[in-house]
């Protein structure tokens, strides 16, 4: 029997949008799959080494929040700090694990990260800001291990 593979495209840079990818890849990798990200544009937030990310309910308009709040509120200055506070406290308090902590169970499991070098050089990163372990590769690498991927998930 074959090794099941998970490929996932990580375009996202917030706190929200950074657990899926890592709590997906960490499992898939416990059930044996053979599994890769490939963070592209804001995604390569994901692997810097400050993962002082926020959470912003901006076009999240399913976000559950402790009371209705109008867009325009949203906007003012502070709240999206005071949002990823509140944030990091619910998840604290439900025992939900830190992003750095699932990243790093990601890369103890073998999940295999990878940066769009594309990106990396469009928006001029500096890549002694990464974590160690990155691998920098073109879509076309992608494509070698998504192409055969039993699932592959965009997120």
């Amino acid at each position: 029997m074959t090794e099941k593979k998970l490929a996932i495209i990580a375009t996202k840079g917030t706190l929200d949008w950074g657990y899926p990818p890592f709590i997906l890849a960490s499992t898939a990798a416990a059930l044996g799959y053979d599994t890769e990200i490939f963070c592209t544009f804001y995604g390569l937030q994901l692997l810097k080494k400050d993962l002082d990310l926020q959470v912003s309910s901006l076009g999240n308009p399913g976000m559950p929040m402790p009371m209705p709040m109008p867009v325009l509120l949203q906007a003012l200055p502070g709240m999206q700090r005071m949002m990823t506070v509140m944030m990091k406290k619910k998840m604290k308090d439900k025992g939900v694990a830190d992003l750095g902590e699932l990243r790093d169970l990601c890369q103890e499991a073998e999940v295999r990260l990878l940066a769009c070098q594309m990106t990396v050089d469009l928006f001029e990163m500096d890549t002694n800001e990464f974590i160690d372990g990155v691998d920098y590769v073109g879509a076309a690498s992608f494509f070698e291990f998504a192409g055969d991927s039993d699932i592959c998930l965009y997120i």
